[in-house]
């Protein structure tokens, strides 16, 4: 990969990490449904040009993609984030929906896998009991089931998308930002009263991890990767991207008080170097493919 082409993808990858900082922070005002709306609110008014409309009979495979992703991904995401007292567990809980996402398309899709991969989806599994144990966890414990359950959506709209043709990925974060909207409106306003009542009161900190959030992490973060993935197969872009919670692990010490004890750091080691194993398994069978 050419020097310029990993700087793009340290971008992304700075952009995704730092995400978790400015969303927590965001997150002490404005509750965690409400902000995903207004996330996809602003991402929805510059993408609103880019949209392609979807191959005919592709509208409910669409729209179940985006109620997966855009608001039970996301807005339980936030609702771990908000819940938890660390990001770090945040960070790592989430990288499980990559083993998800392969038993998924093993039990959805007839996608095989090596023992290999089926050992490195054991291995973060196994991490994450680990994590589990560490204090600053055990104190916020809903926090890791909603994060659990939220990447498990996740990996349910990943594969749900591989079924979607004639979409890229300006048009389907397009479509997701638009179709998320509502449902995350109503949803807040079920689940958190007085949320929109007392935007009006909300500090300019808040208001820029909506922003960041939106035009950052989104626009810019997945519009780069966009670029990357057209440049270089998925499979060789994809271990790069572990460094984002390594970096949100490195910014949760030092700016949110984080203090990772040892089932923190080895259950997270566990996560992540499963999720880099089946990265890296995918990375051989591109490289195969290719050269046969």
């Amino acid at each position: 990969m050419p020097a310029r082409d990993l700087l793009l993808l340290l971008l992304v990858v700075l952009s995704w990490a730092i995400n978790f900082l400015t969303s927590a922070l965001a997150l002490r005002e404005i509750p965690p449904f409400l902000f995903t709306a207004l996330r996809f609110a602003l991402l929805a008014l510059p993408l609103a040009f880019f949209l392609k409309r979807p191959a005919p009979g592709q509208w409910p495979r669409l729209i179940a993609v985006c109620l997966c992703i855009g608001v039970l991904h996301f807005g339980l995401s936030f609702s771990a984030l908000k819940a938890a007292g660390d990001l770090s567990s945040p960070a790592i809980v989430m990288q499980s929906y990559v083993p998800m996402t392969a038993l998924l398309a093993w039990w959805l899709l007839g996608e095989r896998f090596a023992w290999r991969t089926g050992a490195a989806i054991a291995i973060s599994f196994c991490g994450v009991l680990v994590l589990g144990f560490d204090p600053m966890v055990l104190d916020h414990p809903l926090a890791v089931v909603l994060m659990l359950v939220s990447a498990a959506f996740l990996a349910l709209g990943t594969v749900l998308m591989k079924g979607l043709r004639g979409l890229d990925m300006l048009s389907q974060q397009g479509w997701t930002a638009l179709i998320a909207v509502t449902p995350l409106l109503a949803i807040s306003l079920a689940l958190e009263p007085g949320g929109v009542a007392a935007l009006p009161h909300v500090g300019w900190v808040a208001w820029a991890g909506v922003a960041y959030a939106a035009f950052v992490s989104s626009l810019l973060g997945h519009g780069l990767y966009y670029v990357l993935v057209q440049r270089h197969p998925v499979a060789q872009i994809t271990p790069w991207l572990l460094l984002a919670p390594v970096i949100a692990i490195g910014l949760g010490i030092a700016f949110w008080g984080d203090r990772p004890g040892p089932s923190l750091w080895v259950g997270g080691a566990m996560v992540l170097g499963g999720v880099l194993l089946i990265a890296l398994r995918n990375l051989a069978k591109s490289r195969a493919l290719r050269r046969a």
